[in-house]
């Protein structure tokens, strides 16, 4: 910490003494607020110069901007709903609390109460005939937080993020609209929102690397779930035909401008449909959440303008990495399809199954290419245990993932239902687990039996609801739409 910053602090600590010695209570419990200063701007837009409202209104708010020396002075508060002007004035107040509202800092958090009325420059102004110190800040809000060109300080200082740049607090609002939107959309259609489990067992329902934990009553490891895609096929198994979840999930992963060690998934189950069926709701609700944010279906990322006009397209796998990466594997023994991936310098060829090997071919050579909503279907069985073979050709499984601007939104099955065949998955699943694979499914018994019980023909669909919100909200990187993003600590200086 500067010398300066220390200086600054040691001072506002003696605001703060001031404030006590005077009666006042730099940390009361409670105030009684009567308006919002969106509200204030809306109802008071139309006062005439000099004007005064009737009413007597209590605001409160963090201070933002001070002006003006002498017997009267301005300032800005601000709440969650936006900024008004403040005027303090000695005459109104008295000359010993006026003297404390000079003492006022910016990010001092204030209640101030008076009547509502228009500055020369036609501004909707409260006067201040009583101001109460909310809260006492004891740690300076930066001057120049716009130029930081440091975007880590901002991840970090999430709080201070908020306070000091309005667009940021707008871009999570959006958030939340676009999650109640998903709600509304799933419940109007008769889906019921379910919570599983997010202490597993055992790792499953995707490929991904976990986090270990430890339970000590009961002696024995646990898992922060990858996914909750197991134990909401048991509640279908249970008789509920339409179940969704949304909630966090952990992968031990690392960490890029689309991946962070925990986000939210949005999981959705359907008795009675497949793939296609779950593709269509798919594009509904996307094209739906897009509307509700943007009011049209297209929308510009990054620059670039995304359509989500529906139908979208849908193109195979081997097709896209033939159009996309040059690389033809259609009829390709397993030896030659190894051999491309050497050429194109993928890793561990040798030792990681062949479907594996193909879906990394795609990741590297594909998926950014896709910039349009797009369907990547028929994937090799090897990549997908849990879910159906294709109905015209048994190498591949009835899976799609659902690209847009170069980054995987969503994934969906037609849901593997024959105990029989999934248990043979998950015996190969283990052998790939020996062979040193993390991100493997693992052999769980009481899915097996609850699928002998009887799973109906279910499609099923999972969502990276952050970057569908990076999307909708044009932001660059997840770090951008998540309150407290991962980040590895300051180390202290020695």
């Amino acid at each position: 910490m500067s010398e300066e910053l220390n200086e600054l602090i040691r001072v506002r600590r003696e605001k703060l003494e001031a404030f006590r010695q005077a009666g006042m209570d730099p940390f009361p419990y409670k105030f009684d607020k009567t308006a919002c200063a969106f509200d204030l701007l809306e109802k008071y837009g139309d006062l005439k110069e000099g004007e005064e409202s009737a009413e007597t209104v209590a605001v409160a708010g963090r201070v933002m901007t001070k002006r003006g020396h002498g017997k009267a002075s301005f300032a800005h508060i601000q709440d969650e709903s936006g900024k008004i002007q403040i005027y303090g004035k000695q005459d109104i107040l008295g000359e010993n609390a006026y003297k404390l509202y000079q003492k006022l800092d910016m990010g001092d958090i204030i209640g101030v109460e008076g009547k509502v009325f228009k500055t020369k420059t036609n501004e909707v102004t409260v006067k201040v005939e009583k101001f109460t110190l909310l809260c006492k800040s004891l740690h300076p809000l930066p001057e120049k937080w716009h130029g930081l060109q440091d975007k880590e300080l901002r991840y970090r200082e999430r709080y201070v993020d908020l306070i000091v740049n309005p667009d940021v607090k707008e871009v999570f609002k959006k958030r939340s609209q676009i999650v109640s939107m998903i709600r509304r959309f799933l419940e109007d259609r008769g889906f019921i929102e379910v919570e599983t489990p997010i202490l597993n067992v055992m790792q499953g329902g995707a490929a991904a690397t976990p986090f270990e934990s430890y339970h000590d009553a009961l002696d024995m490891p646990l898992f922060m779930r990858i996914a909750p895609e197991l134990y909401l096929k048991r509640l279908i198994v249970g008789g509920f035909e339409k179940v969704f979840e949304l909630g966090r999930v952990f992968r031990n992963e690392g960490i890029s401008y689309k991946h962070n060690p925990e986000y939210t998934i949005l999981e959705i189950y359907q008795a009675y449909t497949d793939l296609y069926g779950v593709m269509k709701l798919t594009e509904e609700m996307v094209a739906a959440a897009v509307k509700a944010v943007h009011g049209k279906l297209k929308i510009t990322f990054k620059g670039e303008e995304i359509d989500f006009t529906t139908p979208w397209q849908r193109i195979p796998l081997v097709e896209a990495l033939k159009k996309f990466g040059g690389v033809d594997i259609a009829g390709k023994s397993e030896d030659e399809i190894r051999k491309t991936a050497k050429s194109k310098g993928i890793e561990g060829y040798e030792e990681i199954g062949i479907g594996k090997v193909i879906n990394v071919l795609y990741d590297k050579l594909v998926e950014g290419h896709l910039r349009q909503p797009t369907f990547i279907v028929d994937y090799p069985i090897e990549t997908s245990p849990l879910a159906k073979k294709n109905r015209d050709n048994p190498r591949l499984v009835e899976r799609f993932e659902m690209i847009v601007a170069g980054m995987e939104i969503a994934n969906a099955f037609s849901e593997l239902n024959d105990p029989i065949d999934q248990r043979e998955r998950f015996e190969k699943q283990a052998e790939l687990k020996a062979a040193g694979d993390q991100e493997a499914e693992s052999m769980d018994e009481d899915f097996l039996r609850a699928l002998e019980y009887g799973l109906p023909p279910t499609g099923g669909v999972g969502f990276g609801v952050d970057r569908l919100v990076m999307l909708l909200t044009d932001q660059p990187s997840i770090r951008d739409v998540l309150f407290f993003p991962h980040m590895r600590p300051i180390k202290p200086l020695e």
